[in-house]
């Protein structure tokens, strides 16, 4: 674990393998080993895999001031910076992706390519409003009841329906002892203002939006309406609910190695 300071925040940050950079940003309440963890075998034999951990998440520390696009997006950039993993091929989860998108288009000389997993432009529709209004309270006031909602909603019915009702109570454990429940309380708040509409249409790299067909917390069209708004942007699919790192490990390391090696093509 590594640590850079910007801005008044000391980012964490891990870096594996070597060649040339690829950046990982991860989701809302994960961070760098939660999300990308188990991937990162499969990535390290082409590239120097970099994982930062934005406020809010890991190790990362800051004032606790509210969080902006702007901010984590420096952070993330920051740390490839640190691991001179520059110019980098960029792979965005969730919020992550959000985060991505803003950096396709603000950092264009950082980054080679990008990958938007399950990503959104802007949360300010009904649902979206409703579904992290709910995460922000049920964060305040039941704990349990929020990583009960994790799993429900994040995991597809076929997916769940394969775990023994204990595994599903050490998921709930180890959602409740391993999250940094104040951290995500503030990217969710930034979830509920986020919009980054502009920058998505500004983007002129090589893009790969996916998609997952049974997502729950950030409903497929989300995914259509990013790649319907990036010029010249690959759209694809994975049969997976919301975490789809998690869920369908095998298949989206395959569409992010198979773009990224044919140089996003």
């Amino acid at each position: 674990m590594a640590v850079i300071a910007i801005d008044g925040a000391k980012v964490s940050y891990r870096v594996d393998g070597h060649g040339p950079g690829l950046v990982l940003v991860h989701g809302t309440g994960g961070n760098g080993e939660s999300n990308w963890g188990h991937l990162v075998e499969r990535l390290v034999p082409y590239w120097k895999v970099v994982r930062p951990d934005y406020s809010g998440s890991g190790e990362t520390a800051d004032d606790g001031q509210p969080l902006t696009v702007q901010a984590l997006a420096a952070q993330v950039v920051a740390a490839a910076w640190a691991a001179n993993a520059t110019p980098f091929d960029l792979v965005g989860f969730s919020l992550g992706a959000s985060l991505a998108a803003y950096i396709a288009a603000e950092y264009p000389d950082d980054v080679r390519a990008v990958v938007l997993l399950a990503g959104f432009a802007s949360g300010e529709d009904g649902r979206m409003q409703l579904e992290f209004g709910l995460w922000r309270d049920l964060i305040r006031n039941d704990r349990r009841a929020m990583a009960r909602m994790v799993l429900l909603t994040g995991f597809s019915p076929v997916f769940l329906t394969g775990l023994s009702p204990r595994k599903i109570e050490e998921n709930i454990d180890a959602i409740i002892t391993g999250n940094q429940w104040e951290g995500m309380a503030r990217q969710v708040e930034l979830n509920l203002i986020l919009d980054v509409s502009d920058q998505i249409k500004r983007i002129a790299k090589p893009t790969l939006v996916i998609g997952c067909t049974q997502d729950q917390m950030v409903p497929l069209d989300h995914a259509r309406t990013l790649a319907e708004a990036i010029v010249g942007a690959r759209y694809a699919e994975l049969d997976s609910g919301h975490l789809a790192p998690l869920e369908r490990p095998d298949e989206f390391v395959q569409l992010v190695t198979t773009f990224l090696l044919d140089g996003g093509r």
